[in-house]
């Protein structure tokens, strides 16, 4: 199967929707977009409400933190299996550094995740915010040059995936480490 022709439309798409950094205020917001998915960021914010809370809350933050956990092993073990370089480009380099892989976009398969998650057990209120911030983040990763269009929706998808089989198993986690939920 010739695969060359959907690369081409994937990279030209991708291309597409990158940002001109001239356009200074729209950079700096798709810049503070894709930051925003980091899994150091999650992680930390949602021990702090661990910390802080009892009750729903606790088991909430606890349970988006496995799923960030388990994603972010299957998403190197498919970069690394998969090896797809980034876009080429300058802004990231952070990224760049510490994983040069793009495929598939782990930003996106968190957000995604986080999503899955929010709709089945939190408040709407947050479920509304995280729902707005998914596309948000996800774009970011394409118009600030760090994912080609295909990395950004296997990311996503991967991380519905991950999102159902957590709540699928969430009642296993509750039962075998109670002290954690």
């Amino acid at each position: 199967m010739n695969l060359q022709p959907i690369i081409t439309l994937d990279r030209r798409l991708s291309k597409s929707l990158r940002l001109n950094p001239e356009k200074r205020w729209l950079w700096d917001l798709s810049a503070f977009f894709a930051h925003s998915g980091d899994s150091w960021f999650w992680l930390a914010g949602l021990f702090i409400v661990w910390l802080a809370t009892t009750g729903a809350w606790h088991a909430r933050t606890a349970l988006m933190a496995t799923g960030i956990l388990v994603l972010a092993v299957l998403v190197l073990g498919v970069k690394f299996s998969v090896r797809r370089s980034r876009p080429p480009g300058e802004w990231g380099a952070i990224y760049r550094n510490t994983d040069p892989h793009s495929f598939p976009s782990g930003h996106a398969a968190r957000s995604a995740l986080l999503a899955v998650l929010a709709i089945e057990l939190c408040p709407l209120w947050f479920t509304i915010l995280i729902l707005a911030w998914v596309p948000l983040v996800s774009l970011a990763r394409i118009t600030m040059g760090l994912h080609y269009l295909s990395d950004v929706l296997a990311g996503m998808v991967l991380g519905v995936m991950v999102g159902l089989l957590i709540l699928q198993i969430s009642p296993l986690l509750i039962a075998f480490f109670p002290f954690i939920f």
